[in-house]
């Protein structure tokens, strides 16, 4: 019983030890009222200097959807085709741009650098968005006094096997800030197939243009890569065909003109010649028309497996501005310079009260 009523006093010493610490910090920062009103004032003076300085950010946004072609009507065709060794392609679906693979593949490096070396209007000139980039970031300022820096810039027209070590280095690092930092893509739904695109920069027109030509270097690249295989066969049948049709005409006028000759009727080996000359012109006649059905099929598959991408919206001019708003700056900034003076007032309160008990 002693104990416990031992251990009900030790818990009523230490709340009151509590009530009273907690008091004794409250006369404390109550002392120094002014000092925290005068640096949350200047808190909230610098966030709204901050806010009334910092650049808006321009966002540029597209949506597009691609045509999922899982199945080809073609198929049957194909399936004919290839009993006779004929390869008309579609067979095989590349995944590239198959669920959310299309968002990595955008943001790739390859993507993201190809779009950086294409040109852009600017000033009355023509310059590549990576060079529209370091002057929206005013990169080539800060270069000025670093000789290994300064001037660096990316022509057009420059093969890309013929940068510098610094070129290519300071566009690995321009493609890995935008990635990390200006560039958003991601499903509008899951549920859905829309893909959006979102590029936020200091540069109007570098966001506007930069969404749009990302998209549309994509899927050149898509396009080009997925239909490789089919444009192969449709050209060697093209070939195929035009020289067919060559032979063709050519045995045409040979048997017209086999026809013409004024021969013995009496003689019938007089007409051997024109009968072997019908017969070519006939097996060419045949080959002609398989190579034309063939080469028209491979022209479907391959119109059938070309992507269809829709854009469904494009960044427009004046695009939408994102700006640091005064009435956060105030708010923030209050908070941030109130919260540092609480804390420099805690730490000299500790360490007196520590240096005084020794």
């Amino acid at each position: 019983m002693e104990e416990i009523v031992q251990h009900k006093q030790s818990d009523q010493i230490s709340l009151n030890e509590v009530i009273l610490k907690l008091h004794g910090w409250w006369k404390y920062f109550l002392k120094n009222w002014v000092i925290i009103v005068i640096c949350g004032l200047a808190g909230a003076g610098l966030g709204l200097t901050y806010s009334l300085m910092k650049k808006p950010n321009y966002v540029g946004e597209l949506t597009f959807v691609m045509e999922d072609g899982k199945t080809n009507p073609l198929s049957a065709y194909m399936g004919l085709a290839s009993q006779f060794g004929i390869d008309l392609g579609g067979g095989s679906s590349s995944g590239v741009f198959a669920g959310d693979n299309v968002i990595e593949f955008l943001k790739s490096r390859l993507m993201v650098e190809r779009t950086l070396l294409t040109p852009v209007q600017w000033e009355n000139k023509q310059i590549s968005l990576a060079d529209l980039y370091i002057k929206a970031y005013e990169l080539d300022k800060a270069w000025e006094k670093n000789p290994a820096l300064k001037g660096l810039h990316y022509p057009l027209g420059l093969e890309r096997t013929k940068f510098s070590l610094r070129q290519d280095s300071i566009l690995n690092v321009i493609q890995g800030t935008l990635v990390k930092q200006n560039l958003e893509i991601a499903k509008v739904d899951k549920k859905l197939a829309f893909i959006g695109v979102k590029c936020t920069s200091l540069n109007e027109i570098f966001s506007k243009t930069f969404t749009e030509r990302l998209v549309k270097e994509a899927t050149n690249f898509y396009i080009s890569t997925k239909i490789g295989r089919s444009k192969v066969n449709v050209d060697k049948l093209q070939i195929s065909a035009d020289s067919l049709e060559l032979l063709l005409n050519r045995k045409t006028y040979s048997v017209a003109a086999s026809q013409d000759v004024n021969q013995n009727p009496a003689r019938q080996v007089a007409s051997v010649g024109t009968e072997v000359q019908a017969r070519d012109k006939m097996v060419l006649q045949t080959m002609y028309a398989e190579v034309i059905k063939n080469l028209e099929l491979s022209k479907m598959a391959m119109a059938q497996e070309t992507p269809v991408v829709q854009v469904v919206d494009t960044p427009i001019l004046p695009l939408k501005k994102e700006k640091f708003g005064k009435l956060k700056g105030l708010i923030l900034g209050g908070f941030v310079g109130g919260f540092l003076i609480l804390g420099f007032l805690v730490a000299r309160r500790v360490i007196r009260n520590a240096l005084a008990s020794k």
